[in-house]
């Protein structure tokens, strides 16, 4: 058995170690000071022992890496055991020493219980341990996706409520008006110190009128304490605001509202759940041109109750594309092909409860043009010491609807930020990473086009690669699960599904 772990000092201090049985901490530090003392200097050892503990090692340059196990372990696993913990420590660390070690001390221990578990060794490898540890979650980044788009649509939101207050106060002050009153504020002129407040209070009643005419008040000094609380309950939400951002975006605009709803998970989720998920990778040339589209499609299954175990679904595929379809091993292949069908081989056995189950995948390899989703144009044309730039996009695949599309423009560093002519959506200057993104939050068969134009310093190359992404709820080859049945009794069963298009990578050379 493996009681521990570690790397150490010549000198016998723990840097790291991992115990996989319980042990104090004042124990393993005794065992492994003890340890430099126990090794007889000009002789060459691979383990040495003592009344109750072996200790298997191998020299890092000044660092020693440590197996400690009991005596009558098998020594021979032990030392492949020691050599996998060796080879894993580089994988992590670019110089063996202390400070490293130190620094990516939880990545070598979440790597270490990949090797060993309880006490024995796991039948792993090195590629093994490097993929299991990278593993990602894809609900945190779908997550993070949704969370940066209510951000950028709330700042955008604001940029424009405070633009609208401006613009109202300009006109009041032109014609010799008091300014009037916005989100309940009451008919008092606009006062610098209270135009942050308002701006706020505005953006989250976005349901009032922009410009609505105030109420008249009876004056006095009631209308002052009145003011003078609404402005406290002002200060105190933008403290809120600043300590739970997340609460707040979520009620801005109808657009962040739906941002929002993109990929959430249904909110009835039956016993028997698919998603149906699809990631496309696209290469297009500047000058037009598909030099690469490969899409990747799944049917994962999700049985919550066991008396639905036993199913059977009816896929309707309705792909023109040629897709390539191909089954689980222990999906009836015969039944699929037939009858667009998916059980298991033995009709007797059950599907997994409470696990996620691929069941059904498809590939799509083209280089034909009409099969892109999205096209993009970008045409930078020099003018003088500037460059113009006029890009378009266009939906081609119109039963598609996407949302939250950012189409990310690199800029040349140094030159300030480009003059914006036209656009259709928003856009953000991201002056630290030098590029304009221009976000539009749909692109459907209402809104299959539209154009940017914008001018700035720079050479028609500094303007490649564009790059595009984008979530949809519909998925591109127009693969659906119709119908679940029984396989007792051919009975139906109420099942739910979760659509998801995502973008692996999109890029315009």
């Amino acid at each position: 058995v493996l009681l521990a772990a570690a790397v150490c000092t010549k000198a016998g201090k723990a840097i790291v170690s991992r115990q996989f049985v319980e042990m104090t901490r004042t124990r393993i530090e005794g065992l492994l000071a003890a340890f430099p003392k126990l090794m007889n200097t000009g002789k060459q050892h691979t383990f040495v022992e003592t009344e109750s503990v072996r200790y298997v090692y191998q020299p890092m340059e000044k660092l020693y890496m440590v197996l400690i196990t009991t005596k009558n372990s098998n020594i021979l696993e032990d030392l492949e055991t020691l050599r996998l913990f060796s080879r894993v420590i580089p994988e992590y660390c670019r110089a063996l020493e202390e400070n490293e070690i130190s620094e990516h001390c939880f990545d070598l221990i979440f790597a270490f219980d990949e090797i060993v578990a309880l006490g024995y060794r796991e039948n792993v490898n090195l590629a093994q341990i490097r993929t299991f540890t990278e593993m990602e979650s894809h609900e945190e980044k779908v997550f993070r996706a949704v969370r940066e788009t209510q951000e950028r649509e709330a700042k955008a939101e604001m940029r424009r409520k405070a633009k609208e207050l401006q613009q109202a106060r300009r006109d009041a002050e032109r014609h010799g008006k008091k300014a009037p009153g916005f989100g309940g504020f009451g008919s008092s002129a606009v006062s610098g110190g209270m135009t942050a407040a308002m701006i706020t209070e505005t953006i989250i009643e976005t349901e009032k009128p922009k410009v609505a005419p105030a109420p008249a008040r009876p004056s006095g000094p009631s209308k002052a304490l009145k003011l003078g609380a609404k402005g406290k309950e002002v200060d105190n939400f933008v403290d809120k605001l600043k300590s739970e951002g997340e609460n707040i975006m979520t009620s801005i605009g109808k657009r962040s509202a739906e941002a929002a709803k993109v990929l959430t998970l249904p909110v009835n989720m039956e016993s028997v759940h698919m998603k149906i998920e699809e990631k496309i990778s696209l290469t297009c040339g500047r000058d037009g041109g598909l030099q690469n589209m490969e899409l990747h499609g799944m049917i994962m299954l999700h049985i919550s109750d066991e008396k639905f175990a036993r199913i059977r679904l009816h896929v309707e595929n309705e792909d023109k594309r040629g897709v390539q379809l191909q089954t689980h091993p222990n999906v009836d292949k015969k039944l699929f092909t037939t009858e667009s069908q998916i059980g298991l081989k033995n009709p007797e056995k059950s599907f997994p409860i409470n696990s996620d189950v691929g069941v059904l995948k498809w590939r799509l390899q083209t280089t034909e043009e009409s099969f892109i989703p999205l096209t993009i144009n970008c045409w930078p044309s020099e003018s003088g010491n500037s460059c113009d730039v006029n890009i378009e996009y266009e939906l081609q695949e119109e039963s598609l609807e996407l949302n939250d599309v950012i189409i990310t423009i690199p800029l040349p560093s140094g030159v300030g930020a480009p003059v914006i002519g036209e656009i259709d959506g928003e856009y953000r200057h991201d002056s630290r990473r030098n590029l304009l993104e221009w976000c539009l939050p749909v692109i459907d068969a209402k809104n299959k086009s539209g154009s940017l134009e914008f001018s700035i310093s720079g050479q028609p190359n500094d303007f490649f690669p564009v790059q595009v992404a984008f979530v949809s709820k519909k998925n591109y080859c127009n693969i659906q699960v119709t119908k679940v049945t029984q396989v007792d009794g051919n009975s139906p069963v109420r099942f739910s599904t979760e659509t998801t298009f995502l973008v692996d990578k999109y890029e315009i050379l």
